[in-house]
């Protein structure tokens, strides 16, 4: 059922809101996916504090282009869906990039691109940042890569009483 004036313009006034809102944004093109497959996704992402959403060309076209001036969504294949996301900026398209691994689902939904700090990037450039680490395992590297000079440095100091303590007991056992 076609929509009204009204309602196009609620549907414009909410994609904007996202967007201001976003920290990043991945267009996604999608066939015959699955209500069961959909739903799984939207759950993923929303423990991520991401969003699926999913509106005409047109409108997503005049939306995006009051922030991005370069971008034509109409241009982009198929059925197009955007996820938002509002805190972790790489999370959708790790979210995704799992969520693909699977065989079946490999076909039936895909990058086509996205923005990342009001910059338009490619589909190969979302598909990059879906195998990156996500930001915990980054912090543990960090940490690990933080942690890793002082434990030595402990395990130096260590071995120099260790040592000292071997040489006492030798000299102990010598002389009894």
């Amino acid at each position: 059922m076609p929509k009204n004036k009204i309602q196009k313009q609620e549907i414009l006034r909410n994609l904007s809101e996202k967007i201001k809102k976003s920290k990043s944004v991945v267009f996604v093109g999608f066939n015959a996916l699955t209500v069961k497959d959909n739903e799984i996704l939207r759950a993923q992402l929303r423990k991520e504090n991401s969003e699926y959403y999913v509106a005409k060309k047109t409108l997503m076209n005049i939306a995006f282009k009051d922030q991005i001036a370069d971008l034509n969504v109409r241009e982009m294949d198929g059925k197009l869906a955007v996820i938002f996301s509002y805190e972790d900026e790489v999370a959708p398209a790790k979210i995704l990039g799992n969520f693909r691994k699977d065989k079946e689902r490999e076909d039936r939904i895909f990058f086509l691109g996205g923005i990342l700090e009001n910059k338009l990037i490619t589909k190969d450039e979302v598909e990059a940042l879906a195998k990156l680490p996500s930001k915990q395992e980054l912090y543990g590297r960090l940490v690990g890569s933080l942690n890793s000079p002082v434990s030595g440095f402990v395990n130096v100091l260590a071995g120099n009483l260790r040592n000292l303590v071997y040489v006492l007991k030798a000299v102990s056992e010598k002389k009894a």
